[in-house]
């Protein structure tokens, strides 16, 4: 697509992929970082892309994206990231979609999914950073403070995902066939795809049969916000001219209404009010899900809110599938007024539950009222990644 309308290509990477196994050498850390940064830089070249930036985050193999944000200083790597946006003034951003989900589910990839989508509401507020948008005072001369930049605001914002399942995914933005024939160089695009995925050799560990099957499945697109009209599944650039367009404010974070609630707290908290406060609550496209392997133990963060003004006790059941078990086994807590209470779960499944999804609940009362239930939809399976 990009390659027929002729588009310019410029790629962040947040990290520069130093933690992580080596299939190619003994490099490791810092080490494996100078390699992994080569091997990008040949692999978006023999796209034809050649703008490429690596940021100063460090590789966090996990899966919770406020874990990420913590140790990359997630003001320090925003103000890089709409920094880029003012200088290579982007019409659309690809990125990763910000939300948790069964599969690799990356935290580096849903934090980098976090800064894009914050960056692109940022850009073009003369607020945001001021110091990048202030002009030098001579700009011929040395020790000159203020970066010169201009203020930018993209028009459009789609994300893809490290999903293992594309149910939710349907209908949800553009879809790219890889057996379509690039116009340049004769072949299928997942050809291209598979001789870019070659210069990754510290990471190509793939059989040929799996390298195949990722390479040649369609690149699925998920419809973010868009500035410039156009339906969720249209062509990415429908309405992409080259005149600017003005400055457009997300909602910004709304308090909850008054009142006693339950809700998942960590990174399904985080993306409760993410989403809304940037335009993008669409985003809420499945039910709340996670993975864990037969008898490993599963993170479960709940928060219990209480926006009132009286301290109020709750009592928290908990209702899990045959043979799961639970710690701790507290079912009583208090919670201060106009504050919350996060409690940490750890469960635990059985191995007769291998390969199956199971739904876990958790419900809440006080006083003998409900203050609301939640569920999470749990995939029984070996994930590659720690919460």
């Amino acid at each position: 697509m990009i390659e027929q309308q002729h588009k310019r290509v410029a790629v962040i990477y947040t990290t520069r992929g130093n933690s992580g196994g080596n299939a190619a050498g003994q490099e490791q850390a810092n080490a494996l970082a100078d390699v992994r940064e080569m091997e990008a830089r040949h692999s978006l070249a023999s796209y034809g892309v050649s703008d490429a930036w690596f940021l100063h985050g460090s590789d966090t193999p996990g899966a919770d994206v406020l874990h990420s944000l913590g140790q990359w200083g997630h003001g320090a790597a925003l103000d890089e990231i709409v920094r880029l946006i003012r200088v290579t003034r982007p019409e659309v951003i690809l990125t990763w979609m910000p939300n948790y989900v069964v599969g690799e589910n990356h935290e580096d990839h849903q934090a980098a999914g976090v800064l894009a989508t914050e960056a692109f509401d940022l850009a073009a507020n003369p607020l945001a950073f001021p110091e990048q948008v202030e002009a030098p005072r001579e700009r011929l001369g040395i020790g000159n403070y203020g970066e010169g930049l201009r203020l930018w605001q993209p028009k459009k914002i789609y994300y893809f995902s490290d999903t293992t399942h594309f149910d939710f995914l349907h209908g949800k933005g553009p879809e790219c066939q890889t057996n379509d024939m690039s116009p340049s160089r004769k072949v299928p695009y997942s050809r291209v795809a598979a001789e870019a995925w070659n210069y990754y050799k510290t990471q190509n560990d793939f059989t040929d049969a799996q390298l195949k099957e990722f390479t040649e499945m369609p690149v699925r697109l998920i419809f973010g916000k868009s500035l410039v009209g156009g339906s969720a599944t249209s062509d990415v650039f429908e309405g992409i001219t080259s005149a600017p367009v003005a400055y457009t404010r997300a909602r910004g974070y709304v308090p909850p209404a008054p009142g006693l609630e339950l809700e998942l707290g960590g990174p399904w908290a985080f993306y409760h009010a993410f989403w809304p406060a940037h335009n993008i609550e669409h985003l809420d496209l499945y039910s709340p899900e996670a993975q864990v392997a037969p008898g490993e133990t599963l993170w479960v963060p709940l928060l219990i809110r209480n926006d009132t003004d009286a301290p109020k006790q709750v009592t928290l059941r908990s209702t899990l599938s045959s043979g799961w078990s639970q710690k701790p086994d507290a079912t009583i807590y208090t919670v201060p007024a106009h504050d919350a209470y996060a409690i940490q779960l750890k469960i635990t499944p059985p191995a007769a539950h291998k390969d199956t999804w199971q739904t876990l609940k958790w419900s809440a009362e006080s006083g003998g009222q409900s203050v609301g239930s939640v569920t999470l939809r749990v995939d029984v399976a070996a994930n590659g990644l720690p919460q």
